[in-house]
């Protein structure tokens, strides 16, 4: 025969979880300007390992088709022309250059000044219409 936990245990059990579940929902501070900076420079180069990643896969189907075709050649069967595809793109070394500062990237700037009514259509009155 099972013994159930007595009430007070259950009580305290379900205390401590809802007191860690409101530690779990404390903010955060804001990131720091080099954190930002090093994130999106490990973002860069994650992108750019996928992109090393795919020319590699690329340059091993391309690989493989050719072997495919020398069996396929070789077993004196007809050999049917490839499917034009895109050629493999070398994405090259690494080469991080990171953004500019959002002041010089003019996120900052006053709005233009406006030198037309946003609305520019022509009231009916005064386009002149044309009777027959």
């Amino acid at each position: 025969m099972k013994m159930l936990p007595s009430r007070p245990l259950l009580l305290a059990a379900t205390l401590a979880g809802l007191l860690l579940a409101g530690v779990a929902h404390a903010k955060l501070p804001p990131l720091s300007d080099e954190a930002k900076a090093k994130a999106a420079e490990n973002a860069a180069k994650a992108a750019h390992g996928n992109q090393v990643a795919n020319y590699q896969l690329c340059k091993s189907m391309d690989r493989l088709a050719a072997v495919y075709q020398a069996e396929v050649k070789k077993a004196g069967k007809e050999v049917k022309p490839p499917t034009a595809t895109p050629a493999c793109a070398d994405p090259g070394p690494f080469v991080y250059t990171p953004p500019p500062p959002l002041e010089a990237a003019g996120a900052h700037s006053p709005a233009k000044t406006a030198t037309a009514p946003p609305n520019v259509k022509t009231p009916s009155a005064e386009q002149g219409s044309k009777k027959p």
